[in-house]
């Protein structure tokens, strides 16, 4: 769901609300999510559909997903704090899959081949099964002003992070630690050891959904929800994050995936009286081969409680392989930080040799509903590969509001791919939370 894209800022914050809690604090959230198009994918694709219908049960996709977290004061000092917190995700499709939709939402969910022909009909011929796994359990310490965490949890940093738009989250087995101890300066240091987000086989010779049967609309997690060494030894990654001048918040990283790649990322964002500006920059290098380089500018107004518009343009380099896309997911498909960064259709514009515009428009309409309208323009490049010298069109347009704990948003998105044979869409999409 892109409801809320993620801040760059909120990586100074990474642990930080471990301590917002006195003794035990249980929270979580129930999520429905649902989606058909007109565009034929996964059922469609397996039973030789070339065209989707919408709201038929071929193009249409759901999952449930239940997100239950624990946290709790272990000790509490002059000296320092310790807390410990976990998380589970419980992913189903209360077998909706066999009723009203042919495709699920996440990746986490593993599929057997039918040993009769009771599922001869349904997804390929799969039954996908309901999944479960620990998402977060961690230990975070807390002396001065330095934090430190050690455990399985979210991050949330320019080139890995969690992504936090689907019925699923990828998370990390990591250490973290954060020091502001300089005015207005947050330091941060990262290992990240293992993650789940890289959508690989699931366990037992059970296959998962999304990389052998193509039936998830939005994957994320792992077949069971796995996890798998971060790059190939791991990474490191170190930031600071600076805010001395009030209106102008700094940042830059640098990360090192041992024996795979490095890279960097360099950004600035101006909130001055309502004026918003911002510039980004990111480069990463794998192995010996060529040095990529991406670089996006924002410009945009806020007039509170009316609207928020910014414009933005990206441009990335015809060299090298990342161009700023999230390193912990499918690298074709990533989400990304750019301010440029598609609604829907992820990994458009951090393709090679590609350039973008971005309008977004938000307004929350005298409270009685939030409106999003997100409108990104593509050009690929010569040396852009299978999408070469397209143009590509995404037009998102979203409705949300909050009844008490419960939140809903609607949401409608047409993409024009600009190729041959592969007509435009339309997709429509309904997400429903309950938070407790």
């Amino acid at each position: 769901m892109k409801i809320t894209k993620m801040s760059l800022v909120a990586a100074l914050l990474i642990g930080s609300s471990a301590f917002a809690f006195e003794n035990t604090k249980v929270s979580g959230d129930v999520q429905l999510n649902y989606q058909t198009s007109d565009a034929a994918s996964g059922y469609d694709t397996i039973i030789g559909n070339t065209d989707g219908t919408l709201f038929s049960k071929d193009s249409s996709a759901a999952d449930v997903a239940a997100h239950l977290n624990i946290t709790s004061d272990l000790l509490k000092n002059d000296l320092v704090s310790v807390s410990a917190g976990a998380g589970a995700t419980i992913l189903t499709t209360l077998g909706l899959e066999n009723q009203l939709v042919s495709n699920v939402w996440g990746g986490s969910h593993t599929a057997v081949a039918p040993t009769s022909a009771n599922y001869a009909s349904a997804l390929g011929g799969a039954k996908v099964e309901d999944t479960w796994w620990v998402n977060e359990a961690w230990v975070a310490i807390v002396s001065g002003k330095t934090t430190a965490k050690l455990g399985r949890m979210e991050l949330d940093t320019p080139l890995v992070f969690s992504e936090k738009w689907s019925v699923e989250t990828n998370t990390f087995e990591a250490a973290v630690v954060i020091n502001q101890d300089i005015p207005d300066t947050t330091l941060v240091g990262a290992f990240v050891g293992n993650g789940n987000g890289t959508e690989t086989f699931g366990q037992d010779g059970r296959s998962n959904v999304n990389g052998t049967y193509g039936l998830s609309v939005a994957p994320i997690v792992n077949g069971d929800g796995q996890f798998n060494t971060f790059g190939t030894n791991g990474a490191y990654a170190v930031g600071v994050v600076n805010n001395s001048w009030k209106p102008l918040t700094a940042q830059a990283w640098y990360y090192n995936l041992t024996s795979l790649a490095t890279a960097y990322w360099l950004q600035a964002d101006l909130n001055m009286d309502g004026i918003l500006a911002g510039a980004q920059f990111t480069s990463t290098t794998v192995g010996d081969g060529d040095a990529s380089g991406t670089f996006a500018i924002m410009a945009g107004y806020e007039m509170k409680d009316t609207f928020t518009a910014k414009l933005s343009y990206s441009q990335t380099s015809d060299k090298g392989t990342l161009h700023g896309g999230n390193t912990a997911t499918n690298a074709a498909k990533a989400q990304s930080k750019l301010y440029t960064e598609a609604w829907w259709n992820y990994g458009q514009v951090t393709t090679l040799d590609t350039s973008a515009i971005n309008l977004t428009v938000e307004s929350p309409v005298n409270g009685i509903v939030d409106l999003g309208l997100y409108l990104t323009m593509i050009d690929h490049g010569d040396k852009a590969g299978a999408t070469a010298n397209t143009k590509p069109l995404e037009t998102t347009l979203t409705a949300s509001k909050s009844f008490g704990p419960l939140d809903v948003t609607a949401a409608y998105i047409y993409f024009d791919a600009d190729q041959t044979n592969v007509d435009a869409s339309n997709t429509i999409q309904a997400y429903l939370t309950l938070n407790f």
